[in-house]
């Protein structure tokens, strides 16, 4: 009912999982990352758990989007099943012929390893995937262990992907599965969204929904993540029913009371309120900024070397310094941006200089995120508390901390303050590839193609072919979609600005870098 009042082309927090929808926050670019590489692993199982509503099954929908033709798929979304029907079941996806008055296991597992030679023999390999499979009896999680016996010298002949809930890792820990749970060659789990992940996500979905409208203030971003715990799901659910109650309302936005009164609807409980809240916010804010940073993380990650604090304590806020005159803070931030790439700036030059030098500049708005996606330097416009507008230059971007450039000073703040100070609006340089053409479509050939070819080689650690009659198809466009995916893009295989500047900053070793995370995928 809402989406003309809106403008929106769709409704943004539908619950289906459209892969469209999915925002690649760093823990789903590290599950896809896993899942990717368990389907090119040579066989075995792969294991994906999270929370209800985690987005599990959206990301394995991306998977899917990813696979390449040669594999033949399976998925079985309802495993409650007993041993015969799951490998009648297995027979029926993969289409593989069974007597049909069969009541025999072993004459389902002779079929399907017949299958699974003769597939060999074509090139094709084989994957079968089984969302919810906490649900999976004991029994049955031996009898697929049972059925990736079958292998060659060089490789498995089946490759099992499980999607679960925490209670799948607790069940796998089972001494009778031991030898299943030592098959596993790759396993994640995916937790919630953080807080500042909450923003980009919502803003995500109503972008795709066709809005750039502010329909949730940014001062209700922390309250949305609270009542939701970051979880996809719920987070659709509140925001659904609260943009219906802005309707409602004829609101222009969701406001506060708005929010509250969908949870109160969805959670089918008062939210909370704290009278104590106005006198401890300072403090519970330091608490948690301090939890925060000293945390350990779950997943272990490559990440760069420690920065070097310029003062003792990190600032719960920027704050222009009182020796340089705010109206020199966007030159200041310019200069420091182009210093960072080798370049000395000239006053009142900004763009047109990097032009002439083979960069070119980026005006956007965005989020953490994808700056962190993008991985260059970039001039942020921020607030002080007072309101007043300044402007900065984001030098290194870590998980939970980040350095900021302010005139001649270099200051390091935590990034879920820096994200309540930046109004979202950055400038970036990044370097112009050497191409003729703005994008590059699928069927093309000729230079531009070479370029990409480079690239993706370069990126994947693969060999580049070195052929004007290349074209902008099969594996190429495979891995195209899959960058995109893991970078937040619309998989649509068109190599625009966008897609460019991000292949050309991955393989640009001689480019300032705003982490020095490695890997291609």
């Amino acid at each position: 009912m809402y989406q003309s009042y809106f403008g929106l082309n769709e409704a943004p927090f539908s619950i289906a999982p459209d892969p469209r929808y999915l925002y690649m926050s760093q823990r789903h670019q590290e599950a896809l990352a896993h899942l990717l590489y368990g389907v090119d692993g040579g066989g075995g199982f792969v294991l994906l758990t999270g929370e209800v509503g985690a987005g599990k099954t959206t990301v394995c929908r991306c998977l899917l989007e990813q696979i390449p033709e040669s594999c033949d798929v399976a998925y079985i979304f309802n495993p409650k099943l007993t041993v015969a029907e799951l490998l009648s079941t297995i027979c029926a996806e993969f289409a593989i012929p069974y007597p049909a008055d069969n009541q025999s296991i072993k004459i389902y597992i002779d079929c399907i390893n017949t299958y699974l030679l003769d597939a060999h023999a074509r090139g094709r390999h084989t994957v079968l995937i089984i969302d919810e499979a906490q649900n999976l009896d004991t029994a049955v999680l031996e009898q697929l262990r049972l059925l990736t016996n079958l292998e060659t010298n060089q490789r498995k002949l089946l490759q099992i992907i499980l999607l679960g809930q925490p209670e799948l890792a607790v069940l796998l820990q089972l001494p009778e599965l031991r030898q299943l749970a030592q098959r596993i060659i790759a396993r994640y789990h995916l937790g919630p969204l953080s807080r500042q992940e909450v923003a980009a996500y919502v803003r995500h979905r109503l972008e795709v929904a066709g809005t750039q409208r502010q329909l949730f203030s940014t001062a209700l971003m922390g309250r949305l993540y609270r009542l939701s715990g970051g979880i996809p799901r719920l987070i659709n659910v509140l925001c659904d029913r609260a943009l219906l109650g802005a309707y409602v309302q004829n609101k222009e936005r969701v406001d506060r009371s708005t929010l509250s009164r969908a949870a109160g609807e969805v959670l089918q409980k008062p939210p909370r309120r704290s009278l104590l809240w106005p006198l401890l916010a300072g403090l519970l804010l330091s608490i948690l900024l301090a939890a925060e940073f000293y945390r350990t993380p779950v997943q272990t990650r490559v990440v760069a070397p420690p920065i070097p604090k310029p003062a003792a304590v990190i600032p719960v806020a920027l704050e222009w310094p009182q020796n340089v005159q705010r109206q020199q803070s966007k030159a200041l931030a310019f200069a420091a941006l182009f210093r960072a790439w080798g370049i000395e700036p000239r006053v009142g030059d900004e763009c047109p200089q990097a032009e002439g030098l083979g960069l070119r500049c980026l005006t956007a708005r965005g989020g953490l995120d994808e700056l962190r996606q993008i991985n260059h330097p970039a001039v942020l416009q921020l607030h002080d508390s007072q309101g007043q507008e300044f402007y900065g230059t984001l030098m290194r971007l870590d998980d939970k901390i980040a350095t900021m450039t302010l005139g001649s000073t270099s200051l390091v703040v935590a990034t879920i303050a820096l994200a309540e100070q930046w109004s979202g609006d950055y400038t970036l340089l990044w370097r112009v590839p050497p191409v003729t053409h703005k994008k590059i479509r699928p069927g093309e050939r000729g230079s531009d193609v070479e370029w990409l070819s480079r690239q993706l080689a370069q990126l994947y650690g693969k060999p580049a072919e070195s052929n004007n009659k290349l074209v902008y198809e099969g594996e190429m466009l495979r891995q195209v979609k899959q960058f995109q995916l893991v970078q937040g893009l619309a998989p649509d295989g068109s190599v625009g600005a966008q897609t460019m500047m991000r292949l050309s900053g991955a393989a640009d070793s001689t480019a300032p870098k705003l982490t020095r995370q490695t890997g291609g995928k």
